[in-house]
């Protein structure tokens, strides 16, 4: 398997990388399928499949013994892994916000769950459009039309001030409520793209998303041969929780391998560059809604035949900001203004890249639920570099909660063990703390599981003012509402 290196690039936020320009280079043997359509000068259908809630460390191909994805584990095989891909927000709605268009929540208003995105933001499958492309989205909600949940008052702004506009565009547009009825949109949109034009789908899921299915898969996990996360407390309702988890992803491999198979069967596989990627990590303990490794980081595969060279990885920093200038690339189209995204192209191509030196994530409002807990409020903001992470946690009063599980059993009885002087003390500094430190450091090359906070600890003062001085840099550049993170 080849591994790229990761070297050297400072990253200037608000720049776009001078690689968005340039077309595709010659084609190598495509493999699987045929090769590109005569007509299409070389642009391929771009496919991106987004699973929910999914961190990256659970998927078999990024060494995870227990799991089973047989399906994702060969995309990865047939073509390039991504060790350190980070989403903009550990949020469904900012997340995918991000993904859409090159850019961060902050910086374009899509920081809370009931935004429909701004009128005036532009995502990268219009430009695709314009360029020529069948555009869709099918599958679960792609979130960015804004959340109305039956409060009259939401939709009669939003009717008043027009302010949905996302079926205006892309060609197809539709949101599923069940598994088979995203195959069903999947099939209906191959079937309308002109034969004559390269397609753009982003087609959602709902696994592993709460909540977690007891008969998910015929042959369940067994919640007892499962090794646990670092940071997990081992009980039996935290390892069956655990296990659900797992089945959920593995029911998401399966949907995934028949999205090959569908892909196969219309002679399409050749022509297509698929994009695998998590909107967001875990709904698990220190997961979803934290700037945690669980909450942000997340897996990434792309399989593009022809171009990129099957089996291979990277260890470079990759943010979700990053998928829309990378695919506007591929297709020949430079990145839309204003993108704070740094094309990848030149990886995938295996071409000489300099990557970044850092990336950011966001943490704002859950769900549209009034502020009672840190689970449907919290503020906070990070900067993750090629070896720390440095959490500013502005509501830091707050105790931790998790998103989506609060009401879950095993949440319920750790609670109960917690106030019972039970938990080891460290778990119990974790997870139920009276608040927590407003700054956190760690060195996630010897600390990945982020146990040992080394804020304001001598041995590393040097990279702790220098992830203070670029996470303030570019909440200035973002426009943040927040107070700077300028230390104390």
């Amino acid at each position: 398997m080849k591994t790229y290196s990761r070297r050297n690039f400072l990253q200037h936020v608000g720049t776009a990388a001078a690689s968005l320009a340039l077309a595709p280079g010659p084609l190598r043997a495509a493999s699987p399928g045929r090769a590109a359509q005569p007509g299409r000068a070389g642009r391929p259908n771009i496919l991106v499949v987004l699973s929910d809630d999914h961190s990256a460390p659970h998927v078999g191909c990024y060494g995870n013994l227990d799991i089973r994805t047989p399906n994702l584990d060969r995309l990865a095989a047939e073509g390039m892994r991504f060790d350190r891909a980070y989403v903009a927000c550990p949020q469904c709605v900012p997340s995918r916000a991000a993904i859409m268009t090159g850019r961060s929540p902050i910086g374009i208003a899509m920081t809370r769950f009931t935004a429909p995105l701004p009128a005036n933001v532009k995502t990268y499958p219009e430009s695709l459009r314009a360029w020529g492309y069948y555009t869709g989205v099918a599958g679960r909600s792609y979130h960015l039309n804004g959340t109305q949940k039956n409060y009259a008052v939401i939709e009669q702004v939003f009717a008043a001030h027009h302010l949905q506009t996302f079926a205006d565009r892309l060609d197809y547009v539709k949101i599923a409520t069940s598994r088979p009825e995203i195959f069903s949109q999947f099939d209906e949109f191959l079937d309308l793209a002109p034969r004559d034009q390269p397609f753009f789908l982003q087609l959602c899921f709902f696994d592993p998303h709460r909540p977690l299915d007891r008969d998910a898969i015929a042959r369940p996990h067994d919640p007892a041969a499962l090794k646990l996360p670092v940071h997990y407390p081992d009980t039996r309702l935290v390892r069956e929780d655990f296990a659900r988890y797992y089945d959920e992803i593995a029911r998401f491999d399966e949907d995934f391998g028949r999205v090959l198979t569908i892909l196969d069967k219309r002679n399409l596989a050749g022509d297509t560059l698929v994009l695998f990627m998590g909107d967001n990590g875990a709904s698990q303990l220190r997961g979803k809604g934290t700037l945690y490794e669980f909450g942000i980081h997340v897996p990434l595969i792309v399989r593009w035949p022809g171009r990129v060279e099957p089996g291979s990885s990277s260890a470079e920093l990759i943010s979700s900001e990053d998928l829309a200038p990378t695919l506007l690339g591929a297709a020949g189209l430079p990145a839309l203004p204003g993108m704070t995204g740094h094309s990848f192209l030149p990886l995938l191509r295996g071409e000489p890249f300099e990557g970044r030196e850092r990336l950011f994530s966001e943490r704002g409002a859950h769900g549209i639920g009034l502020p009672v807990n840190s689970a449907l409020f919290d503020l906070g903001r990070c900067v993750v570099s090629r070896t720390h992470k440095l959490i500013y946690n502005a509501l830091w009063q707050l105790p931790y909660a998790p998103v989506d599980c609060g009401a879950e059993p095993f949440w319920k009885e750790l609670q109960a063990l917690g106030a019972a002087g039970k938990l080891s003390p460290e778990l119990a500094r974790l997870y139920f703390a009276p608040q927590r430190p407003m700054f956190e450091l760690y060195d996630l090359a010897a600390d990945p599981a982020e146990m040992h906070n080394l804020y304001d600890k001598p041995e590393t003062a040097v990279v702790q003012q220098e992830l203070l001085a670029a996470l303030t840099e570019w909440m200035i550049l973002e426009g943040d509402f927040l107070p700077l993170p300028l230390g104390t």
